[in-house]
């Protein structure tokens, strides 16, 4: 009998860090208005249930951790979840919805005849929104919250619940693609897109954009 050949014990596969972005559910202005970051706006009937259904996808997987921009529609997209497992949600200003300056409030229609409007569309790198946010400053601000979360919970799961800006720049990133071209990236109320890193590793995305589809196969538990 040939004898097995001796070597170093084969390396065992790294669980990363999984992040889930979650954006908020609709709220009665959601597609009319870009809200921005003013306080007051909460959830319609609708956005209230895609929080139950996003709860609910969620139950199948190992949560450690649930934080959340402090905002009140992505807060109350939270507390579904936070019952159903039983953990405190957190507040990190890195989650927060870009912060759109003299634009906050105002309609979209009205801000799509603006000829800035382009520039927001086609070359966001470029663009900084009056006495607001640059969008690469929002990137760099939801990155590295993501890279702190990851730090913090090396190996687990964690729920982020975010608006729909901050995490089209996240996955841009994630994927390599420039941000110039994130507004190509669809996120839409109360969907759920997965990102994991394995420490020297590029991030991989596992889904974006989710609404339907079983969450289950992210973790084993």
């Amino acid at each position: 009998m040939t004898a097995a050949t001796s070597g170093p014990p084969a390396e065992p596969s790294r669980q990363g860090t999984l992040l889930l972005l979650v954006r908020h559910g609709e709220t009665p202005t959601t597609g009319m208005v870009l809200p921005g970051r003013a306080p007051g706006l909460h959830l319609s009937d609708r956005g209230r249930a895609q929080a139950e259904r996003v709860s609910e996808r969620l139950s199948c997987l190992p949560v450690d951790a649930l934080y959340s921009s402090p905002l009140e529609r992505a807060c109350e997209t939270a507390e579904p979840t936070a019952a159903r497992t039983g953990l405190a949600v957190k507040h990190d200003d890195g989650l927060l919805e870009c912060d759109f300056g003299e634009w906050t409030g105002s309609a979209i229609a009205d801000l799509a005849a603006l000829p800035e409007w382009q520039t927001v569309q086609h070359s966001p790198s470029a663009f900084r929104f009056p006495n607001g946010e640059s969008f690469p400053e929002m990137q760099a601000r939801i990155v590295g919250a993501m890279e702190a979360l990851c730090s913090a919970h090396a190996g687990g799961v964690v729920v982020c619940f975010s608006h729909a800006d901050p995490i089209k720049a996240a996955v841009a990133h994630a994927l390599g693609t420039p941000l110039d071209l994130f507004q190509r990236i669809v996120i839409s109320p109360g969907s759920v897109s997965a990102i994991s890193f394995v420490e020297g590793q590029d991030p991989a995305v596992h889904m974006v954009n989710s609404t339907a589809e079983p969450l289950s196969g992210l973790r084993a538990s």
